[in-house]
């Protein structure tokens, strides 16, 4: 069969420090073949595609639905507002909601989330089925008997979900991911969940130094979702969650975006709301945008040897035309009416 081979030339964030280089990227099957140095490399930004570490995209269907309440009567398990709203919807009205989701996930540069997945097995799937066809990767962390055909096992606080141990032993031994809430509310139920060993922390808004110390020494990774946080009223302090604590400690940062029913799954505005709060270096910010994607196994960074998943921005189409960092430019200024192509190679499962 003929080998697909193409070149994507430009101002490139090349690998894990996203340095800014004029290369070409020649592409082979999906695979970044190789990265040139090129001194005749056209002014338009390459950035590796983003990825949501924390969605709950079932919610879409919830969207805007002008509840109040706290973080309890609104989102927790088993009688919250949206656990009502998913139990009463039809598959059809799910399945619609999350397609239309991920459609404008992949319009604004994301190609791939990390999903807790309400509904149980009947609900991974459902999510499979809004993802067919499309070049997008959910990563599934399943629930309520889901986890059996999903990624892993997604847990809310463990003070919400008993037996947590049995769940997280029988998911561990079927070679599942294990992810859980923690520290959304309060602190109380982080170092319930640290026990448990998981390969991904959520939320930790009121995560103590001495939390923050023990995900450094465990590579636990942090996702972090500031304006759901501030949305849900769980924070009003530039210190919850504990940012810059978390990089000064060390700590694998991502970013994430939560209920769509309050928050649109949009990383661009996440990364723009978040640099404008915490004041978190550009950089670091873009770098937790994209780093959840090795949740997946196939990391976004653009280096020789892994699929190719970016997209490119022409900065002469608009007012980026008069930045002096691209980095910081996408982080605080850009859009998804910015992008010019996606180039995404993502098979689902």
């Amino acid at each position: 069969m003929k080998k697909t081979i193409f070149t994507v030339s430009g101002q490139a964030l090349v690998g894990e420090e996203l340095e800014l280089r004029p290369v070409d990227i020649i592409i082979e099957d999906g695979i970044i073949a190789a990265i040139e140095e090129t001194r005749h490399a056209p002014m338009i930004w390459i950035c590796p595609a983003f990825f949501n570490a924390h969605t709950h995209l079932g919610d879409t269907i919830a969207m805007e639905c002008r509840s109040n309440g706290d973080l309890e009567s609104l989102v927790t398990p088993p009688n919250g507002l949206k656990h009502r709203i998913l139990a009463a919807a039809s598959p059809e009205d799910l399945v619609t909601g999350m397609h239309a989701s991920i459609r404008g996930m992949i319009t604004g540069g994301t190609a791939g989330c990390a999903d807790f997945r309400e509904g149980g097995y009947e609900g991974v799937t459902a999510l499979k089925k809004a993802a067919e066809g499309l070049p997008f990767r959910p990563f599934i962390f399943g629930r309520e008997g889901g986890e059996g055909i999903a990624d892993g096992l997604g847990i809310s606080s463990t003070r919400d979900i008993p037996d947590t141990e049995v769940l997280v032993a029988k998911a561990k031994q079927a070679g599942k991911k294990i992810a859980l809430h923690a520290g959304e509310r309060d602190s109380t139920d982080i170092d319930a969940a640290l026990a448990l060993d998981p390969d991904l922390l959520i939320h930790c808004t009121h995560a103590t130094k001495k939390h923050l110390r023990e995900c450094t020494e465990r590579q636990i990774p942090v996702a972090v979702c500031p304006r759901s946080n501030w949305t849900l009223n769980v924070t009003s302090s530039v210190h919850h969650p504990p940012l810059q604590l978390m990089q000064d400690l060390g700590c694998t940062l991502l970013l994430g975006t939560d209920n769509v029913m309050f928050v649109p799954p949009d990383m661009f505005s996440e990364m723009a709301f978040t640099s404008t709060i915490y004041r978190v270096d550009p950089k670091v910010l873009l770098s937790a945008a994209i780093r959840g994607s090795e949740l997946a196994g196939s990391p976004f960074f653009i280096r020789k040897g892994e699929r190719a998943n970016l997209f490119t921005i022409d900065p002469a189409q608009s007012t980026l035309h008069f930045s002096h960092d691209p980095v910081s430019s996408i982080v605080k200024r850009a859009s998804g009416c910015n992008i010019g192509n996606n180039v995404f190679n993502l098979y689902n499962k």
